[in-house]
């Protein structure tokens, strides 16, 4: 059955576009940058190396062929400034916006960089968009914007307070990219991403997300820290999956489907011990062993955090055609797989 993912895929290999990738160098803009090329578009990445990492894009280039990789450009560049953002548009017809600084725990720490890197530079490239005449925007927001609502699964329409400074910075996103549209004409989709995990994504420092850490302390015979009693749970959703929606809004003709935010996600619910426990039987099963044993440490919740998140998906659905294909449990072999063979020297 052919989806409206391979429908959009076989589009744009007829007619390829231009686009500007922002975090580029990043986890999740890599893997956009990737799937781009690997489809014949053309593409500019702009990334600022502050959370993103050469060793990403060294690898894309691993992955696509010579052809492809020519229709790359690259540029070492903040979107906290309004004339870095201002050259990246130009000649681009579509912009796919995945800069900013991660992290519930960050933001606390240091509010201001996350307001600079999430508000200032959504605003200056919204601004550099209706500048270059762009219409089309498509920008990364989160599942942190529901803040206090208790209501499970999560629906686009109803949010609650937001609990940290990160979930306001995407909550600001939002607001900013509607008055955008509603003033000057451009199409935007913001996508609100539920706890996206894969390969290259980052396992070092002190923010890394949960996925990465646990797989890199386990191959280094190191006990896991789980905050909270354990069940604390997400709706973890594959990096393909996230590739698939920001592809689909990126291309979409449907009108309806701009001006709106939509729950990325798979649409299931897992406890951080069910994680940690996935985790590590798929890495002592792919390892033959591992040097720790399975218990994990028990620490206190953290500050800002959100007990439980679960998406309802069905405006993805229903506007754009999302269809997750990777189930937690599927992404999740693919991604131990990916950071043992890191590890073992193979790519």
């Amino acid at each position: 059955m052919t989806t409206a993912y391979d429908s959009a895929l076989a589009e744009m290999a007829k007619t390829p576009k231009r686009w500007l990738v922002t975090g580029a160098a990043g986890f999740i803009g890599g893997h956009i940058v990737e799937t781009l090329l690997n489809h014949g578009q053309t593409v500019r990445g702009m990334d600022n190396f502050v959370t993103g990492h050469q060793h990403n894009l060294d690898d894309i280039q691993s992955r696509v062929s010579e052809d492809a990789w020519a229709k790359f450009s690259f540029m070492n560049a903040d979107v906290s400034r309004v004339e870095d953002c201002r050259q990246a548009v130009e000649g681009i017809d579509i912009v796919i916006h995945q800069a900013a600084l991660g992290s519930v725990p960050r933001s606390i720490e240091d509010p201001i960089a996350s307001n600079l890197a999430n508000v200032d530079g959504t605003l200056n490239l919204l601004v550099a968009v209706r500048e270059a005449d762009i219409k089309r925007f498509v920008y990364a927001s989160s599942s942190s914007v529901y803040g206090d609502d208790p209501d499970l699964p999560k629906v686009e329409s109803k949010i609650g307070v937001q609990l940290s400074p990160y979930a306001v910075t995407k909550r600001v996103n939002e607001l900013y990219a509607r008055v955008f549209a509603d003033s000057f004409g451009l199409e935007v989709l913001g996508l609100r991403y539920f706890n996206v995990f894969g390969a290259r994504q980052d396992p070092k420092g002190a923010y890394a997300a949960v996925i990465p850490r646990w797989i890199d302390s386990l191959l280094n015979g190191d006990q896991c820290l789980i905050f909270g009693d354990g069940e604390t749970s997400r709706d973890f959703c594959y990096i393909d999956n996230v590739v698939q929606a920001n592809l689909l809004a990126g291309w979409t003709s449907n009108e309806a489907a701009f001006s709106q935010v939509y729950n990325i996600a798979y649409g299931d619910r897992t406890t951080l011990t069910e994680l940690y426990g996935h985790i590590y039987d798929s890495l002592a099963e792919l390892k033959g062993g591992l040097a720790v044993e399975k218990g994990a440490n028990y620490q206190e919740f953290r500050a800002g955090d959100i007990r439980h998140s679960l998406a309802n998906t069905t405006q993805a659905r229903d506007l754009l055609g999302y269809e997750p294909k990777f189930s937690v449990a599927e992404g999740l072999a693919r991604t131990v797989k990916a950071y043992v063979e890191q590890a073992e020297g193979r790519s």
